[in-house]
C-alpha cells in the first residue's frame, strides 16, 4: 500500500462467518478506500495475514442503508457473497437499531432482515438464466451445459455451475472444482457446486468457490443450487440445503431468492501500519 494511504493507527477490521464461510469486514464509510488487490491477497493469507474466504467492504451509498463490495482471497473481485451480506446486514441492523435494512452490491439493491429466532435472511435477487448474463462464452441452453455430468448454469451475481450427483460426499471437489472453474465455457470463471438429494426438498451441497477454493458454505451457490434443483424437478421452491458448515434455508419467491441462516461476529482487530506497508 502507498505510504500516503497507510493510517497511522492501523486499519480496523472485523472477522465474521456464516456457517464457517469466513470474512474480513472493513468499514470504509468514514475514510478513503483502503483496499487493493495486493491488500486483499495479503489479508486473505491464512498464515501471514488474517485469512478469509471473502473480504467485504462497507461503503456509504445514497438511497440505501449502506453499500457492500466483495473481494476473493486471490485478490479478484466477487460480484456477490450471500453469507457475508447476511453477516454485515446483522451488524448494521444492530448499529442502526433496525430489524431490516436495504443495501446495494454489484448484484443490485437487496433487502435483509433479522427473524425473531435470531437467524438472518437476505433476498439475493432473481436468478439469471440467459447465457450472456451468467455469463457463458457462447449461446447455449443453460439448463443443460455441454459438459460431462450435465450441469446447470445459474447466475446469482456470480456465475455458478451446478452438478447433481448421487452422493456429494464422494465427489473430488478440489479436483473437479478447480478444473471446471476455469473451463473455457466460463469467460469470468465460475463457482462449482455438487449436490445430491437427501430427502424431500432437502439437498447436500459441497462447493468450490471461484477465487477461493473449497469453502464450508457459499450463500449465492446455495441459492443457485436450490433454483437448479427446482428446475430439474428434484425439489419445490423451498429447500433446505446442508453444506459443510451447517444448514441454510432457501425460499425462491416471486421477488427473488431468499436465503436464511445463522451469523457470527467473531472478533475485531487492527492491521498494523507495518503489515499495511508490506502490501
Amino acid at each position: 500500500m502507498d505510504s500516503a494511504q497507510i493510517p497511522s493507527a492501523g486499519l480496523h477490521f472485523m472477522k465474521m462467518h456464516g456457517l464457517g464461510n469466513d470474512f474480513v469486514v472493513i468499514d470504509a464509510r468514514q475514510g478513503d478506500d483502503p483496499v487493493t488487490p495486493a491488500l486483499a491477497r495479503a489479508l486473505g493469507d491464512r498464515n501471514r495475514g488474517v485469512g478469509f474466504d471473502q473480504l467485504a467492504v462497507i461503503r456509504n451509498d445514497a438511497g440505501v442503508d449502506f453499500g457492500l463490495e466483495f473481494w476473493n482471497s486471490d485478490g479478484t473481485r466477487a460480484g456477490a457473497c450471500g453469507n457475508a451480506t447476511r453477516c454485515v446486514s446483522d451488524w448494521m441492523m444492530r448499529r442502526l437499531d433496525k430489524d431490516s435494512v436495504v443495501l446495494r452490491t454489484a448484484r443490485g439493491t437487496l433487502a435483509a432482515q433479522r427473524r425473531a429466532d435470531g437467524l438472518v435472511s437476505v433476498n439475493m435477487g432473481a436468478p439469471l438464466f440467459d447465457w450472456a448474463q451468467i455469463p457463458l462464452a457462447r449461446a447455449m441452453e443453460t439448463a443443460h451445459l455441454p459438459l460431462e455430468g450435465d450441469p446447470v448454469a445459474i447466475g446469482m451475481g456470480n456465475p455458478h455451475c451446478v452438478f447433481f450427483v448421487p452422493d456429494a460426499e464422494a465427489v473430488d471437489v478440489a479436483g473437479r472444482g478447480a478444473r471446471i472453474e476455469n473451463d473455457p465455457l466460463f469467460p469470468e470463471a465460475t463457482n462449482v457446486e455438487f449436490a445430491s438429494l437427501t430427502g424431500p426438498d432437502r439437498l447436500r451441497m459441497r462447493v468450490w468457490e471461484r477465487g477461493a477454493g473449497i469453502t464450508l458454505a457459499c450463500g449465492s451457490g446455495t441459492c443457485a443450487t436450490a433454483v437448479a434443483a427446482h428446475l430439474r424437478g428434484l425439489t419445490g421452491r423451498q429447500v433446505v440445503v446442508d453444506v459443510d458448515g451447517g444448514t441454510l434455508w432457501i425460499d425462491w419467491r416471486e421477488d427473488g431468492v431468499w436465503m436464511t441462516g445463522p451469523v457470527a461476529h467473531v472478533f475485531d482487530g487492527v492491521l498494523t501500519p507495518e503489515f499495511l506497508a508490506r502490501t
